[in-house]
């Protein structure tokens, strides 16, 4: 089981000076172990999943919100200590910690349900510390009880490659045992395409990596091309997960009559001018995805369990992070790239 280091410090890699990460934005710090307010988890992280956001953040693609944070919003840990208010978990439990952190509870969005969409929302690795570190602060109301009987690694991914990828496929509208393309293949994709084909899909994946084709097709995809190429028919449904603008048209392309595009990521280099008759008419949808709300991240964690979703990690230790980072950014990660503390 992780422990908090008897130390009393937290060793991680915060975002320095963002910028290209080649020139290294990601710096080594050893802090003051925080003390959790009244409804916080302590966790001693087990493992911590490395998202394309957090590279968005480390390069300044995604202003950062507070200097030198801590990124990582895919944490798996074990309960060090809890705040005096927090009900739910004890001490020892296994609890993951995600990308949405806080919302106001008393907008309108998030009296409707849509609280991915709370103009007072906070999140994980932007708004405070993350979990590229041995001890990570998450409140308790937005964190997951997790499974005690699963490797820590392979649960990481699900916090937030699962969690936006399940939302945005059910965002892409796939009806049943429609035809859905992928755009890109890595952690989030991976996880998606097996939800869709559990569900009965007929799943096309479009992607610039040799090695994400070949595991698309081991999982159960239907055929496996290039980033831009024509899917051997058309598509009811599509999902974005490379954060490519040119790939936009693309997708439109691919979709029969009434079929949706959902673009799944955080951050989207410039679309280019679309063409209404080729790419809009005959009632082709075009919709955004924006964070997620807790209930989707209880739907998915569910679903991942039922069907038996795998989980393809690779794994480094926290000392690499940067390292990490580098591979994320060069398509070198087959599937989910995953920190563990020593």
């Amino acid at each position: 089981m992780a422990r908090v280091p008897a130390s009393g410090t937290l060793t991680g890699w915060a975002v320095g000076s963002p910028g290209p990460i080649g020139d290294g934005p990601l710096t080594r710090v050893r802090r003051a172990t925080p003390s959790p307010g009244p409804g916080d988890l302590l966790l001693a992280v087990e493992a911590c999943g490395v998202c394309r956001t957090d590279l968005h953040l480390a390069e300044g693609d995604l202003s950062p919100h507070r200097a030198s944070a801590i990124p990582g919003h895919e944490i798996v840990g074990r309960v060090a200590a809890v705040g005096e208010t927090v009900t739910g978990f004890q001490v020892g439990d296994r609890a993951g910690g995600a990308w949405l952190r806080s919302t106001c509870g008393h907008c309108r969005y998030c009296r409707a349900g849509r609280e991915n969409l709370c103009p007072a929302s906070l999140y994980t690795g932007w708004d405070a510390d993350g979990g590229f570190a041995d001890i990570a602060l998450v409140p308790a109301d937005y964190a997951y009880r997790l499974p005690d009987d699963r490797d820590a690694a392979a649960l990481a991914p699900l916090l937030c490659a699962g969690i936006i990828g399940y939302r945005a496929l059910r965002r892409s509208a796939l009806p049943s045992g429609g035809r859905l393309g992928i755009y890109g293949f890595g952690a989030s994709a991976h996880l998606a395409a097996q939800v869709a084909l559990a569900e009965g899909a007929t799943v096309h994946v479009l992607t610039r990596s040799a090695r994400a084709r070949e595991l698309a097709l081991d999982l159960g995809a239907s055929s496996a091309g290039g980033a831009y190429d024509r899917p051997p028919e058309p598509l009811d449904s599509a999902i974005l997960f490379a954060p490519v603008g040119d790939l936009v048209p693309v997708a439109l392309e691919a979709l029969d009559r009434s079929g949706t595009l959902a673009v799944a990521g955080i951050h989207l280099t410039d679309i280019p001018v679309l063409n209404y008759q080729r790419h809009l008419f005959e009632e082709r949808n075009l919709r955004s995805v924006t964070s997620n709300t807790r209930q989707d991240g209880r739907d998915f964690l569910d679903t991942a369990a039922r069907i038996g979703i795998r989980v393809t990690v690779s794994p480094y230790p926290l000392s690499r992070a940067d390292q990490a980072l580098r591979d994320l950014a060069a398509d070198r990660v087959d599937g989910a790239a995953v920190l563990v503390p020593a």
